[in-house]
């Protein structure tokens, strides 16, 4: 097959979605690549890399052109530029990306009109077989770890214990709100600079997972029966419910110096899992990073984007994380899309869009000129 790769556009995004080591393997099994001139020099991999490599390096809409065109943020996902990159492609070709297919119906309704058949990486099942191209708890890894280094950057305190001779430096303490791959990450990034770590998540199921990483699961002594879907994820919660554990949490929240908070609901608005009630009480200098900024945020007052003080207390937003991490962002993702690609093809690596295939079936959303994801209908 001919695959394309070209430099993302996306304003801000650094990554790309193939790296010259997994350009490399993918050659030994019959592909060829055509890539953008340039497409992976921000991320760390210059036009070299993918010379030697292998790969041919060609014009923009040349790579755009390819039997098959992987990027990290495919035209649905990119508001900016999508339309200008959409404007390259052609009837029938097949696109791996990120296509945020559950928050930009009209954008994917686009892929159908140009008679595109496409695959959104974030519609990947939660089974053992699509765990090697789960981009999204890859990427998701690697946020938990840099959101514990924003607020360790940023707190005006150390994390670790320290005894010196002019006095001993208590440790931090870190509350981390939602024990998803992101949250497990910041668990154990945090206590490996030496906090005080707890924990909390609506899923019961995750406790062990905490402790493993070396943090305190909160126990809330509330009913949390049916509050995660047969994928894993958690569902959203009643107002009601919602309501009790604010409360609840509110004296960790007062207790921590650092939050970090990372739960999200696919296709929804993220959780507000900090009122401004809450934050009443916070010690002075207490940091929070908000990985939902994305999605609206856990916390009512984060700005998308910003960092912001509110009474002596600071709130970072941050945007596309993973992207200030582009060399090993794009290495994993690189890793995961090949192994995607590959599930599409034969053994002899003709294409095989095998729609009894879960993997394929649950990630196809345009083919032929129609949205036929049942998770999109009706748009």
């Amino acid at each position: 097959m001919k695959i394309g790769v070209i430099k993302e556009s996306t304003p801000g995004e650094l990554r790309v979605a193939m790296v010259p080591d997994t350009v490399k393997q993918m050659l030994k099994i019959g592909h060829s690549f055509f890539i953008e001139t340039g497409a992976g020099q921000i991320a760390g991999y210059p036009d070299t890399l993918y010379t030697q490599a292998g790969a041919t390096l060609v014009s923009r809409q040349e790579a755009a052109s390819a039997d098959i065109l992987l990027q990290v943020r495919g035209p649905s996902a990119n508001p900016a530029n999508g339309a200008a990159d959409l404007d390259l492609m052609h009837a029938k070709q097949i696109i791996v990306a990120l296509l945020d297919p559950l928050g930009a119906s009209t954008a994917v309704a686009k892929l159908a009109e140009y008679q595109l058949t496409t695959f959104a990486l974030e519609l990947l099942p939660r089974i053992t077989r699509a765990q090697s191209m789960d981009v999204l708890s890859s990427m998701a890894n690697l946020a938990g770890y840099k959101a514990v280094l924003l607020a360790a950057n940023n707190a005006p305190r150390i994390f670790p214990l320290m005894i010196t001779a002019a006095g001993t430096l208590k440790a931090a303490k870190v509350l981390v709100l939602g024990a998803g791959v992101a949250g497990l990450q910041a668990i154990a990034t945090a206590k490996r600079l030496g906090a005080v770590v707890e924990a909390y998540d609506v899923r019961p199921e995750v406790r062990e997972q905490v402790y493993s990483v070396g943090g305190k699961f909160i126990d809330l002594a509330l009913d949390t029966s049916n509050l995660s879907d047969q994928s894993g994820y958690a569902k959203e919660q009643t107002a009601e419910h919602l309501a009790k554990q604010q409360e609840a949490l509110a004296q960790y929240v007062r207790n921590a110096d650092v939050i970090i908070t990372t739960a999200l609901i696919p296709g929804r608005r993220a959780p507000i899992l900090l009122t401004k009630a809450m934050m009443q009480g916070m010690k002075p200098g207490a940091i929070i990073v908000d990985l939902a900024a994305e999605q609206g945020g856990n916390c009512a007052l984060t700005k998308a984007g910003e960092i912001i003080f509110i009474d002596d207390v600071q709130i970072i937003g941050p945007l596309n994380l993973t992207s200030s991490m582009a060399t090993h962002a794009s290495q994993l993702y690189a890793k995961n899309i090949a192994n995607f690609v590959q599930n599409l093809c034969d053994q002899q690596g003709q294409l095989n869009i095998n729609l009894d295939d879960p993997i394929i079936n649950s990630t196809l959303i345009t083919r032929d000129g129609a949205i036929v994801n049942s998770r999109l209908k009706p748009l």
